[in-house]
């Protein structure tokens, strides 16, 4: 039976009249009868990318122009600051309001400090703070919720930004070496829970990234270093030219020689909106994570030391680890293997930590990786340099010599803390 749209149609006993012009007809489908129809579409995101410096200072119209966008007739900001940024830059909020006065005085944003690093990711109490804080702002989606901090702060931020409403027009303003070169460029969003990592979120792209380049001066040795085990990573994978300008600058780059440093993590930062933006699997729904080499591990590290071992740290042994083994298995030659240490070690980082004497404990994080993405176990690894291919299973007895060769690496003093041997 056909239903046609336009003039006078009986369908049953009902009489349908309609001014519209004649169309095609609409097939009406029998209720007794299996249907089925299946449709693929797309949708379109824009993501944003900004490079720049103090980004709340008089005359910075980085911000101002991207909020100014399409935003709508909502006025409502809600900012969150880092309590680690707040705490190194004391007028924070005060420079935050002065800046919405002089560029954007119809907005008067609510400025928030909640706590930075792993624990906002770990603490439920926090969460759910954020969460309250977003209904009491009065919020709607064309709202601006502005994040400003290390990527956990902008993984639980924008986690709470996107079930808001379902989903809030975030802003990450990117302040540590790790956020501006790795975590602020994905459309990842989540916090940890059952003792795992990243066990709750979303995928959900933000409305922009803003990497604020003057705040990286005044960050911990710890979080200073921890950029630079994603960069030497993504460059492993994708760019031996970047590894070499590492590998060649690795002193300069651990006395924080600003010159040297800011290019490395633009690049790094660079090739991972890359990624997202031109692989064709920003959701990853595919069974790889083309640029998670190092990561099993690195996640495992991170539960197993109560999250002592921050991200940074983690992903450099976790490096180690996946260079180790593939030199053990044949694909690595001994050169580029120790040439990888010798960077990851000259740059500061440790590669090894006393939790890794659970060996077999740690070899749990290959399940818990393959559950996290789904599907068969596929991890990155690499032949050399800049070339790479996946591999789905694990020789254990060669992964664990990889794990017990660091810790002789260790021993043998090519690292400067000898407290986790």
């Amino acid at each position: 039976m056909c239903l046609y749209w336009g003039g006078e149609v009986m369908y049953g006993n009902l009489r349908y009249i309609s001014e519209a012009p004649n169309l095609r007809p609409i097939e009406l489908t029998p209720a007794t009868n299996n249907a089925a129809h299946d449709a693929v579409f797309s949708c379109k995101f824009t993501h944003r990318l900004r490079f720049t410096a103090n980004v709340f200072a008089a005359g910075n119209d980085t911000l101002s122009e991207i909020l100014s966008e399409q935003s709508g007739h909502c006025s409502n900001v809600a900012v969150f600051v880092d309590a680690n940024v707040a705490r190194s830059r004391v007028n924070l909020a005060d420079e935050i309001g002065n800046y919405f006065k002089r560029y954007l005085p119809e907005k008067s944003p609510k400025v928030l400090i909640i706590p930075g690093g792993e624990q906002i990711k770990n603490t439920e109490l926090d969460f759910k703070r954020i969460l309250d804080d977003l209904e009491q702002s009065r919020l709607c989606r064309k709202s601006f919720v502005i994040a400003v901090g290390g990527g956990a702060v902008l993984d639980a931020v924008g986690f709470a930004a996107s079930i808001t409403h379902r989903g809030l027009r975030l802003i990450r303003i990117a302040t540590t070496t790790l956020s501006q070169a790795d975590s602020a460029m994905a459309v990842k969003n989540g916090i940890n829970a059952f003792g795992k990592k990243n066990y709750m979120g979303v995928f959900a792209a933000p409305w922009a990234i803003i990497n604020d380049e003057a705040t990286l001066e005044t960050l911990t040795t710890d979080h200073w270093l921890a950029g630079f085990s994603e960069a030497i990573k993504v460059a492993l994978l994708k760019d031996p030219l970047l590894f070499e300008y590492i590998h060649r600058n690795c002193d300069r780059v651990r006395s924080r020689n600003l010159k040297i440093a800011i290019p490395i993590i633009r690049r790094s930062g660079r090739l991972h909106f890359d990624h997202i933006t031109q692989n064709g699997d920003p959701f990853e729904r595919q069974d790889a994570r083309p640029l998670d080499f190092g990561h099993w591990s690195a996640h495992k590290l991170e539960q197993m030391s109560g999250f002592e071992l921050s991200h940074g740290q983690a992903v450099a042994i976790g490096i180690a680890i996946d260079a180790t083994y593939a030199n053990f298995m044949g694909w690595l030659c001994d050169a580029n293997h120790q040439r990888i240490l010798e960077c990851l070690n000259r740059i500061g980082f440790r590669l090894y930590h006393r939790v890794m004497r659970q060996a077999n404990t740690l070899l749990g994080g290959l399940d818990e990786f393959q559950e996290h993405l789904g599907g068969r176990l596929t991890i990155p690894s690499i032949s050399r340099i800049g070339e790479t291919f996946d591999i789905f299973e694990i020789d254990t007895n060669q992964m664990l010599a990889a794990i017990s060769y660091l810790k002789r690496f260790h021993e043998w003093g090519k690292n400067d803390d000898k407290t986790d041997s």
